[in-house]
């Protein structure tokens, strides 16, 4: 955690619902000894501890309306001015959209900080929704049908491509063949990684993931 290769490990992962995005930025985070900061995790933390944020996001949710853009920052701020974001962390499900995507520089920026890389998994949307069907029928989650399935796609497609734009013209963009075994592609990015420079610590434990 101490290696200087790893002292500014600030990361996005983006992928689409289905990519394995989330087990993949678990895997990377404890690779470079950063958090994972997730949007969802945020929300739920926030809510359950009765912070002054967390009733904000509550009441909201509970009105059934989608929480804002200024809120949602504002948890994202608030989660990496902890001590454990100090030395970097790997962003998950933020930003959104562009107007997160200035949100974000703009507090990175206040800090003479910026993102090192932003992992984008890939995976065709055939695969994704196989994916997510065999999960659903997993999980007994019967309301997960391919139409709904394919929606979530289809917003993912809409909301996520103009962010990688964004980025991509900023050179920070990392593309990742998504399909394969969960070390193969763990690998992938760490190797892409390795090659802008960023190293993890133990670079290759990747097999210790279950």
């Amino acid at each position: 955690m101490t290696a200087d290769s790893t002292a500014s490990a600030r990361l996005l992962i983006v992928g689409p619902q289905g990519s394995g995005k989330g087990t993949q930025g678990v895997l990377v985070a404890e690779a470079f000894g950063v958090p994972q900061v997730a949007t969802g995790d945020i929300f739920r933390a926030n809510v359950s501890g009765g912070t002054e944020l967390g009733k904000r996001v509550q009441a909201i949710i509970e009105a059934g309306d989608l929480v804002p853009d200024a809120l949602t920052s504002e948890l994202v701020r608030d989660r990496l001015e902890q001590p454990d974001a100090a030395a970097g962390f790997l962003l998950d499900g933020y930003p959104r959209n562009r107007g997160q995507v200035d949100d974000l520089a703009g507090f990175l920026a206040g800090r003479g900080e910026a993102l090192d890389a932003v992992i984008e998994l890939e995976v065709p949307r055939d695969e994704s929704i196989a994916r997510l069907h065999d999960r659903a029928v997993k999980q007994g989650r019967t309301d997960d049908t391919e139409e709904v399935i394919a929606n979530r796609l289809a917003i993912y497609e809409r909301e996520t491509a103009p962010i990688l734009d964004v980025y991509r013209a900023q050179g920070l963009v990392l593309t990742i063949d998504g399909v394969g075994t969960l070390d193969e592609v763990t690998q992938r990015i760490f190797d892409a990684l390795a090659d802008r420079g960023l190293v993890a610590q133990g670079d290759g434990g990747n097999g210790a993931a279950a």
